[in-house]
């Protein structure tokens, strides 16, 4: 059990932590048709925006009430209006998904009040879906937004079964955490669909944010679930819930619709996806297919060949709470010792953080414990890669943003295929540091030779004796 410190510090530098609208907005994003509103002003909208479009490389479609300092202080109701009626003229969206921001909740905006105006002022949006979430941006963190965001769009767009309907014990309810990649959501929607079940994803980035190029250009997300889709999942028999962020809405969507729920804290390991798919072939009724039993031979094999590099090492790792937990319980299976761990936000998963401790802090909280602690690996988004330079550890980038490399959407850490490739990555680039810093002599070096670490057992033995 991992002991939760708060930040003393009266300044967040190089902040690990991203706001509770970001994270709101980022799940509505994974609504087919939206246009998320952050109700603010125009800075913290555009802030967001930048953050996402070098993250995935891609138009984001976000828009604002665009708060002025006289607005805030007399009430944005006209701004929301306009805001709305704008937006739906404008750009024809399919639902509309609202984050408040830090100055408009300090102010004490009644958000749900005004929709509840305004759809009696104009007809036309008497039913038209509107979600308003609370994400004050002044406590909490990105996690935070993200889970009061999808529970809210249980609560507000699932209907409610008519009594003794019966459930389709063929759907499939998914609700992933905000550390998932498009990526991971594809490589679960196949190894659902392999079972023959059919899973809804709420939300959906898979369908909006995996790079894909549209036919034609539309303001609003270009993929993601449908409302009428989501309307439906309480004909799902079971709905699973990813990261103990999503407990929350599994919670809302069992009470709402009678299905039962549960949720899984990870998928990154063989322990946990071995949980999943032991649970997969239960309620499917279906054997494990051939090829999951392969994947996870493969997965065992890669850890075997890993862990000779990963042994012993001492981990330095920053990231939102189910993230920290997912990748760095992986690690720790592998050997590695999370000596130094920063979050964002508090969670219950730090009760089974293999750590004595964790701290809710920045990067520099993250770099001053690294270098303390005599750390040599370094995980983070991409804001700690000069830490990591400056320590001369290796580095891998996890989590949002990830700004300076390609493929940040697809990079994947769930299921055995998800693991394994995440144990070759991490492991390599433990290898090509052992390698810069102990590069043999050209008169010395020939393949195969003892302890230089190149071509069979030698190799080995060179990582083993590193450590």
């Amino acid at each position: 059990m991992a002991k939760l410190i708060p930040t003393k510090k009266a300044c967040a530098v190089n902040p690990l932590k991203m706001s509770q609208p970001i994270g709101g907005a980022l799940a509505f994003m994974g609504l087919r048709g939206c246009m998320p509103l952050l109700h603010g002003s125009q800075g913290c909208t555009s802030f967001g925006l930048v953050l996402f479009v070098r993250h995935f490389k891609e138009a984001i479609p976000l828009q604002t009430t665009a708060m002025s300092e006289v607005a805030t202080v007399l009430g944005g109701l006209e701004n929301v209006e306009q805001a709305i009626l704008n937006i739906y003229n404008r750009t024809k969206p399919e639902i509309i998904g609202i984050c408040s921001t830090g100055v408009t909740e300090t102010k004490g905006d009644d958000v749900d009040g005004y929709i509840k105006l305004i759809r009696g002022k104009y007809p036309q949006l008497a039913d038209f879906p509107m979600v308003y979430v609370s994400t004050p941006d002044f406590k909490d963190a990105f996690q935070d937004g993200w889970e009061k965001a999808v529970a809210k769009m249980v609560e507000s767009l699932v209907k409610v079964p008519d009594p003794g309907a019966a459930k389709d014990p063929t759907r499939v309810n998914v609700l992933p955490g905000c550390h998932m990649t498009p990526g991971d959501l594809d490589e679960l929607r196949a190894i659902i669909e392999d079972f023959g079940l059919t899973p809804s994803f709420l939300p959906d980035l898979a369908g909006s944010l995996d790079g894909h190029i549209p036919d034609d250009f539309t303001p609003t997300t270009i993929g993601g679930i449908g409302v009428d889709e989501v309307a439906t999942m309480g004909d799902a028999a079971w709905t699973i819930g990813i990261g103990a962020q999503m407990r929350r809405a599994a919670e809302a969507m069992e009470k709402r619709t009678g299905s039962k729920a549960r949720v899984f804290e990870r998928l990154c390991g063989l322990a946990p996806n071995d949980d999943f798919i032991m649970f997969l072939s239960e309620i499917s009724g279906k054997p494990v297919p051939r090829k999951y039993r392969r994947q996870r031979g493969q997965l065992v094999d890669a850890m075997l060949d890993a862990h000779f590099h990963l042994g012993g090492r001492r981990l330095a790792i920053g990231a939102e709470p189910d993230l920290l937990f997912d990748v760095g319980s992986m690690l720790h299976e592998m050997g590695t010792q999370m000596v130094a761990a920063v979050t964002t936000t508090q969670s219950p998963v730090f009760e089974r953080l293999p750590a004595d401790e964790v701290l809710i802090g920045d990067l520099e909280d993250l770099e001053t414990l690294a270098k303390e602690r005599g750390c040599d690996l370094f995980l983070t988004h991409s804001h700690g890669r000069q830490g990591a330079a400056r320590l001369g550890i290796p580095f891998h980038r996890i989590g949002m943003p990830m700004f300076d490399r390609l493929g940040a959407g697809h990079q994947l850490s769930v299921g055995y295929r998800g693991t394994r490739d995440l144990i070759f990555n991490i492991a390599n680039l433990v290898i090509k540091d052992h390698e810069d810093h102990h590069e043999p002599t050209p008169d010395t070096w020939r393949p195969g030779a003892e302890g230089h670490g190149h071509g069979g057992d030698a190799g080995t033995t060179s990582a083993t004796t590193h450590h």
